[in-house]
């Protein structure tokens, strides 16, 4: 089965208190998206698209070196919408989709590897790479079935039940999809929302009411899916990767 990557990297930022994109802070001397790339790259996919948006121009350029294609989002309305201007990018292509996102380096091949093939196995329509936390606060609460893969919701910390909040399963943000599948539902979803965005997460939510089959399969390391949206998290990611061996090449 083919593999595609979609990169997300159009975010700005606003809390690095810096106005360089997000994702060309370094970490350990070479820009964030970097390292999400050379994973990617690992992965022999048949293609990968990097959503720019915050000047894309300046990140076109740091990735240039990159066999990738580049799909540009603007204006910025929200995770879902980004991964639509992916589209017309992947018309050609008929597989999987794996989503990563540009600000996340320490997320590994053999763990990408392990979902991939588990998504494969399970036959499922989606499939969430998820994390459990000693404290999961702010994070997107993964909801299983009983002593289950499968998935029964996944709900937003502001709209998580005291039982929910409870869990201590995350959604890290990286998913797999079947192709056709995602942009079926990106067609469906909509904008009623606080932020008035396209959330991806609400695609899980048209999966669930087509009875479509939602897997999660959980990192032993939850390190490797710390985002980064701080200068802390950046020094914290910067300390993980020295740990890691992940040098600059």
């Amino acid at each position: 089965m083919a593999l595609a990557v979609i990169i997300m990297a159009a975010g700005k930022g606003t809390r690095m208190k810096s106005d360089l994109p997000k994702v060309l802070h370094r970490a350990n001397g070479r820009p964030l998206v970097e390292y999400v790339l050379d994973t990617a790259l690992s992965l022999d996919p048949e293609k990968i698209v990097l959503i720019v948006g915050h000047q894309a121009e300046l990140v076109k350029k740091a990735t240039a070196r990159y066999r990738i294609i580049a799909a540009l989002q603007e204006p910025q309305l929200g995770t879902g919408h980004a991964v639509m201007q992916t589209e017309s990018l992947l018309n050609d292509f008929n597989g999987e989709v794996l989503i990563l996102s540009g600000d996340a380096p320490l997320v590994n091949a053999e763990t990408l590897q392990k979902l991939i093939a588990f998504h494969r196995s399970s036959h499922a329509a989606a499939t969430v790479l998820t994390a459990e936390l000693n404290d999961p606060t702010g994070y997107g609460r993964v909801i299983r079935e009983l002593n289950s893969d499968h998935v029964l919701k996944i709900v937003e910390q502001k709209d998580a039940s005291e039982q929910e909040l409870v869990v201590r399963e995350i959604n890290s943000g990286v998913y797999v999809f079947d192709k056709r599948m995602l942009f079926e539902a990106l067609g469906q979803i909509n904008t009623n929302n606080a932020q008035q965005e396209y959330y991806l997460t609400d695609v899980f939510g048209i999966c669930f009411e087509c009875g479509q089959k939602v897997c999660a399969f959980k990192t032993d390391n939850p390190d490797e899916i710390l985002g980064i949206n701080t200068p802390e998290q950046l020094v914290e990611a910067e300390r993980l990767l020295i740990a890691s061996r992940r040098y600059p090449n």
